[in-house]
């Protein structure tokens, strides 16, 4: 029995089905870490979290198999034990686990317990869930092993001390979302440490997987839910914490306290994460986009700058009769002030070209808002062809209000492989674009000053598909809009319950109408960074043919 312990919290990234890349960074913390009794790496590292259907291959779980066992053999020479998060197989179930390597062997499994199933999270129809597990015993000390979910709820860590556990370790893959990590810690981690009197690691991974993007932010509390150790969010880091026998409770000695984000700049953050990690991951040389000059493609260039460094992005301008001179300089002035490569592309040819090409179709019918799609669609179409021709990711810059209500052009506006806006409403996109112009972020590769005209924020928003147009020319004012919007999806309320706020209630019935009708466009629409509680694809999953209204 020993009296003193270091266990290595590994807040890595991790990349989904790479169990090699996975296990190599794996081997290689371990050999940094030569004086350490353990090393703890976040939930599933060995396959990548989420790994939705891919974790129903069985060559993955026999690839995953092999991998654990390569690590375990890791573990024979000098260094830590290890704590593995993987997927295992048992008659012919399979779980999310956690494996003990210590002396070249595998020397104890745990499963989860809690399987999510909500938001963003498809357990149950993967895993199945394990039995209330027992501590493992590790150098005299018994320590719990909770899987993420399962310190959201008393049970599995109740039990943990019911059966002796002196020390939770508990490994997470808890996404990102606003306000999150005071949940994650005030909510959850210290409501069971009080509740047990057991201290707890809690490890978290970081990096951007798709839409979702993982902080990090990792903690340790002691007994009496003290905080002794406070990781960096957003970064990989490895830190040794050092702990001590004291009577009968195990007590960590403080360490590095880390201020995380405030907001916005943990929304900008995760933006670059989300970004960086996607484009980076599959392999695109850079991303473009097109810079109209307006706030949504201002905010786009300056998150893709930040998060790939100005060499790899790509601005395209693609003025029409229609769009002024003010837009024309506002876009240079963005592209100037970022360092990137900016091109102009007229797309008056082409549009000449779709009006002869449908004059007869078109005859007997009145110019309308066809006309204005097909502008968007060809800078779609031009957009995707310098994607296609160089192999730069196209950047689509739509926001969430846009999105909710369908104000925006299915295979014109919309065309793209990624979006940083999509869970982003447009006030937030003002705040983030007049906080990025005063600030640079901890990530940001970008310029230290401003990175877009103070114009480009002040302006009225405008598609400037026609003369004089303003997004109030077609929707509610954003200071209504928004608020309206989170009622109707974060809150799911009613048009009654908006109407008991204030809002009109004709405007709150057209546009809960727009939300609805506009779901097959969404359905169409490309990945973006998931930033709040409920975003368009994996939070929340509407039928497209609907016909119910709340009035």
């Amino acid at each position: 029995m020993t009296d003193k312990l270091i266990i290595t919290m590994a807040q890595l990234t991790q990349s989904v089905g790479d169990l090699r890349g996975n296990a190599d960074a794996m081997i290689a913390a371990h050999g940094a870490r030569p004086d350490s009794d353990l090393i703890v790496f976040p939930e599933l590292q060995l396959i990548g979290y989420p790994p939705e259907d891919l974790v129903l291959k069985p060559s993955l779980w026999e690839r995953a198999e092999a991998e654990l066992n390569r690590l375990a053999v890791a573990t024979a020479g000098p260094g830590p034990a290890m704590l593995v998060g993987s997927v295992f197989r048992e008659e012919d179930r399979l779980y999310n686990g956690i494996a003990l390597l210590a002396d070249g062997h595998i020397q104890d499994i745990r499963y989860k317990v809690e399987l999510p199933n909500y938001g963003t999270f498809d357990e149950k129809r993967l895993f199945a869930s394990g039995p209330l597990p027992e501590p493992i015993e590790f150098k005299g000390c018994k320590i719990g092993l909770p899987i993420c979910e399962d310190v959201w709820f008393p049970t599995v860590c109740e039990h943990l001390k019911a059966s002796g556990a002196e020390l939770f370790i508990s490994v997470h893959g808890s996404p990102y979302e606003i306000e999150k990590d005071d949940m994650r810690l005030g909510q959850v981690a210290t409501r069971r440490v009080k509740e047990t009197g057991i201290p707890m690691v809690f490890l978290n991974r970081v990096g951007g997987q798709d839409e979702i993007v993982f902080d990090g932010a990792s903690f340790v509390l002691n007994g009496d839910a003290s905080v002794m150790h406070q990781l960096p969010d957003w970064d990989e880091t490895i830190v040794d914490t050092h702990w001590s026998r004291e009577g009968d409770e195990w007590k960590c000695a403080s360490g590095e306290i880390h201020q995380l984000d405030d907001h916005p700049a943990d929304i900008y953050n995760a933006m670059i994460v989300g970004l960086r990690d996607y484009v980076n991951r599959n392999r695109f040389p850079g991303v473009l986009l097109g810079l109209s000059g307006g706030i949504d493609s201002a905010l786009s260039a300056a998150v893709a700058v930040d998060a790939l460094g100005a060499d790899r992005v790509w601005n395209v301008m693609m003025p029409s009769r229609f769009t002024s001179q003010e837009s024309l300089d506002d876009a240079k002035g963005c592209a100037e002030m970022l360092g990137t490569r900016l091109d102009t592309i007229p797309i008056g040819p082409a549009i000449e070209g779709f009006d002869a090409m449908l004059e007869d179709s078109f005859a007997d019918s009145n110019v309308d808002i066809t006309e204005e799609n097909i502008q968007s669609r060809i800078r779609g179409v031009t957009l995707m062809a310098l994607s296609n021709k160089f192999g730069h990711m196209l950047l689509t810059t739509g926001n969430k209000s846009e999105m909710s209500v369908g104000y925006a052009t299915i295979y014109g506006d919309m065309a793209g492989g990624y979006s940083v806006l999509k869970d982003a409403y447009k006030l937030t996109v003002f705040k983030l674009s007049s906080w990025r112009n005063r600030n640079k972020p901890s990530l940001g590769l970008g310029p230290d000053g401003p990175v877009m005209p103070e114009t480009v924020i002040t302006k009225p928003p405008s598609a400037e598909l026609r003369e004089d147009q303003k997004d109030s020319d077609s929707l509610p004012d954003y200071e209504i809009l928004d608020p309206l919007l989170h009622g109707l999806i974060e809150e799911e309320l009613s048009v009654n319950d908006l109407v008991g706020r204030g809002f009109d209630r004709e405007t709150v019935v057209r546009i809960e109408r727009l939300l609805y009708i506009a779901e097959y466009k969404r359905r169409q629409a490309p990945p973006g960074v998931k930033l709040g509680t409920r975003n368009f694809g994996r939070d929340r999953r509407y039928p497209i043919t609907n016909a119910f209204r709340t009035v």
